[in-house]
């Protein structure tokens, strides 16, 4: 990890102030704030001369020795007393590890929502930002190239962790509605970049870039850099309402494979939909067949809100995608699947869609086997 930028360093080296500090500018409140991008915005937010207190809410204290801390889980309703003076709650504790049990990833994250909101409220908040993903407009074939901010959520459930994010979209859209005076601004970037590991970052990581026959994909990254300076922006109120973030325009997929020097490995729909699907539900992947959708239709986002408030990203689909190939340079993966080194040599071998088709064999293996016990 690259050390701090000298302004953060700075922030830093502050001593905490209170909540009832002087200082002109909103007191901040993140939750999720120890890692992540909860992480890197408590750090920028800190290094604001528009931002007069961070607060940061995490069940173990982070880096920033400038963000005052409170040790807790979002899901304890004792969080409206740590909220209380907050002028702006940013939610941003969310589990969406591909490896973590689904039901309880689901209970984390609409439970942790639903009490923030209702504590944010009870605490006399007046904003609270949430983000989810652009993938909540979901990829289809018929999508507008680019979507507009409120162009209607037509995802299903069938991705990781997007049935969640809908919920959260629900929730957010119900809770001005429940507590008057509250209002709630939702961020929703594109692929993110930078130190996160979902199915779509994972999908550079295969030996062959799998193309399922008659899709149009168009790739649009977002840098998590970007991502915070958009919820900034949210945090100052520079903007507001439904906001999508991400890199100027898209790349096609021959684009992609192009710059990545990654070759394709072309299948027909039902083959590619059905093996990710068996494959899912034995266990042997934890991305589902509707992951695959994500790479097949166009679900690219224009953030012209955020480009009306004077917002810009700092970095090209171009620059973001190097970034990625360089990041899970040396990592191994097939239909979702991290492999090992033997398992790896193996895959590249024989191309990324061999592997899929024939992990049917290895599963007819492990069947007999346990047969055998």
């Amino acid at each position: 990890m690259s050390s701090p930028d000298p302004q953060v360093r700075a922030a830093r080296n502050q001593s905490t102030s209170s909540l009832g500090s002087g200082a002109r500018g909103p007191v901040v409140a993140v939750t999720g704030a120890a890692s992540g991008i909860g992480a890197l915005l408590t750090a920028r937010l800190a290094a604001s001369d528009e931002v007069r207190q961070v607060v940061a809410i995490d069940e173990r204290r982070g880096e920033c020795a400038a963000a005052q801390w409170q040790i807790l889980d979002v899901r304890d309703p004792a969080i409206a007393e740590k909220l209380r003076g907050a002028d702006v709650v940013v939610h941003l504790a969310l589990d969406l590890d591909l490896e973590t049990d689904a039901a309880a990833r689901t209970a984390y994250n609409v439970r942790g929502t639903q009490t923030v909101l209702t504590a944010a409220a009870a605490a006399g908040v007046h904003r609270v930002v949430l983000c989810t993903s652009a993938m909540v407009y979901g990829a289809l074939e018929d999508n507008e190239l680019p979507l507009s901010e409120d162009a209607e959520l037509r995802a299903t459930a069938e991705a990781t962790g997007v049935g969640d994010l809908l919920e959260i979209e629900r929730l957010a859209r119900r809770a001005p509605r429940a507590h008057p005076g509250l209002n709630v601004t939702v961020v929703r970037p594109a692929v993110l970049v930078g130190g996160v590991d979902t199915a779509l970052t994972r999908y550079f990581e295969s030996p062959r870039l799998l193309v399922v026959a008659g899709s149009r994909p168009a790739w649009q990254f977002c840098h998590v850099d970007d991502l915070c300076s958009a919820l900034e922006y949210a945090v100052l109120e520079k903007a507001d309402g439904e906001l999508a973030v991400g890199c100027d325009g898209w790349l096609e997929q021959e684009e992609v494979e192009e710059l990545s020097g990654i070759r394709r490995m072309e299948l027909p729909s039902a083959v590619a939909l059905g093996a990710a699907a068996r494959l899912h539900r034995i266990g042997l992947t934890p991305s589902p067949a509707g992951d695959l959708a994500y790479t097949m239709y166009p679900w690219v986002v224009s953030g012209s809100r955020l480009h009306d408030a004077g917002w810009r990203p700092k970095y090209t689909n171009e620059e973001v995608l190097a970034e990625l190939l360089e990041e899970v340079s040396g990592r191994h993966t097939v239909a979702g699947r991290r492999l090992g080194r033997k398992d790896a040599t193996a895959a590249g071998a024989a191309g990324a869609t061999v592997a899929l088709l024939g992990a049917a064999a290895v599963v007819r293996r492990a069947r007999k086997a346990r047969r055998r016990i």
